[in-house]
């Protein structure tokens, strides 16, 4: 699930800790890169429960309001749908998502308060006054109004705040790690979603894509981290009225990854490969950094032709289309 993109992201951060860090081996590498993306399955696991406590509250709402002395039939019946949804209870049955619940120990009791909020957000809003108005409870439409409200869950400040207290490095992954969440939840299935569903997971390595797109980003932070030094002077050489140590690090880092696809991956064209480097240069490094790796990856890249290092197989020619 998770795209390729995303895992170079994840391992330009893994490459950058282990500089920072001055880790010294490439199994301290391999436990960051694989502690950075496996925690991103706990953030999807956290998200996904929130669903659950939702209903949850409104079970418990309508609890209290059938105590009360005189209740409010017409909340209850309101809120019957949400406290009864199908797709919610059919995908809290899943065994192995109970086990990650519980492992990672996710408690939502003592934000009860937070809940009811959001709860009383959603059930007046026009999504869910059009689910109930319609009376068609069937899977189907209980999955999209579960959908509905994991969208609103999501976007609560308060809620996201309470996430963050776990982790902090979640913040900037936590809209990415949604959107995942968000596309396998469409996926679900009436046939096929019970307590032997498999627990749904952003990063799953039964997925054989999955686990080549895993493998590839890990060995390429690793194979980054060992050539860092040998790296250094080819970007010395072309630097024009700069020095080397005024360079950003992050573009430094930026380019040495580009080079080790260039010389270690041959199914990867080397403009996808220019491509990629300068889309995360916008979002991990300054401005004027884009124009800066461009022109040095484009002298790096004839030299390590001339030098014979840039092998590619079919899927890896170059194509002169993609430089229009």
């Amino acid at each position: 699930m998770l795209s390729r993109h995303f895992l170079r992201a994840k391992a330009l951060q893994t490459v950058y800790a282990g500089v920072t860090n001055q880790y010294t081996t490439t199994d301290e590498i391999v436990k960051c890169f694989d502690y950075n993306v496996l925690r991103l399955n706990d953030l999807g696991i956290i998200q996904l429960s929130t669903l659950g406590q939702l209903a949850f509250t409104a079970e418990k709402v309508i609890e209290a309001e059938m105590q009360k002395f005189s209740s409010q039939q017409v909340e209850i019946e309101l809120l019957k749908p949400l406290a009864n949804n199908l797709f919610i209870s059919r995908l809290e049955s899943g065994f192995e998502l109970r086990q990650q619940i519980n492992r990672l120990h996710i408690d939502w009791s003592n934000n009860f308060d937070v809940f009811r909020k959001i709860l009383n957000a959603f059930k007046v809003s026009q999504p869910y006054k059009d689910y109930v108005a319609a009376g068609d409870f069937s899977f189907v439409s209980d999955r999209n109004i579960a959908i509905a409200a994991f969208k609103m869950l999501i976007n609560d400040s308060t809620l996201r705040d309470i996430i963050f207290e776990r982790d902090l490095m979640w913040e900037d992954d936590f809209d990415q790690i949604a959107q995942y969440v968000y596309m396998m939840l469409k996926e679900f299935d009436e046939e096929h979603t019970n307590e032997a569903t498999p627990c749904p997971l952003v990063y799953d390595r039964r997925n054989e894509n999955e686990a080549d797109a895993y493998d590839f980003a890990r060995k390429l932070a690793v194979d980054t981290f060992k050539h860092i030094d040998d790296v250094e002077p080819m970007i010395r050489k072309h630097l024009q009225n700069w020095d080397f140590e005024r360079v950003a690090l992050m573009d430094i880092l930026l380019i040495n990854m580009a080079v080790t696809e260039f010389t270690c991956c041959p199914s990867i064209p080397e403009r996808v490969t220019v491509d990629e480097y300068i889309e995360l240069s916008k979002e991990f490094s300054t401005e004027k950094s884009k124009l800066f790796i461009n022109g040095i990856l484009d002298k790096i890249l004839i030299e390590l032709r001339v030098a014979g290092r840039v092998v590619k197989d079919e899927r890896g020619m170059y194509d002169p289309e993609l430089e229009k």
